[in-house]
């Protein structure tokens, strides 16, 4: 279940090198993650459940440029109670092009206390790999 977003790169994305600043790749990360979430989880979930990063791995293949338009691809792998595995990649339309790809573990708190909380079965099911 890959969940796709499309974003352009912007003048403010760019940094010294001339090319995406790492930060935004980061970023891009965190939203194609919330935007999922928010795509299918149900309207209960989401009252219950807030998220935090617990891990990001970013693995930067080719630099993005200015004017580039970028998928943004995400699924979620294993899916524990208190954990999600999360994928993303961000590729260059229209070739293709593999530009970065992220490993990022997440863990569901409730967001009045920032406490653990468990995901329900049938949701993580909604997501799991």
């Amino acid at each position: 279940m890959i969940f796709t977003l499309i974003t352009s790169v912007l003048p403010g994305d760019i940094d010294e090198q001339n090319h995406v600043n790492n930060l935004v790749y980061l970023r891009w990360v965190q939203e194609i993650a919330i935007a999922h979430w928010k795509a299918i989880a149900p309207p209960a979930a989401q009252a219950a459940v807030s998220w935090v990063v617990l891990r990001h791995e970013i693995d930067y293949k080719v630099p993005a440029m200015l004017g580039h338009e970028v998928e943004l691809r995400t699924w979620v792998g294993k899916a524990t109670r208190l954990t999600f595995e999360r994928f993303t990649e961000i590729r260059r339309k229209p070739d293709d092009q593999l530009l970065a790809e992220a490993r990022t573990l997440w863990c569901p708190v409730n967001p009045k206390t920032g406490r653990p909380v468990r995901v329900p079965v049938e949701v993580r099911g909604q997501f799991s790999s």
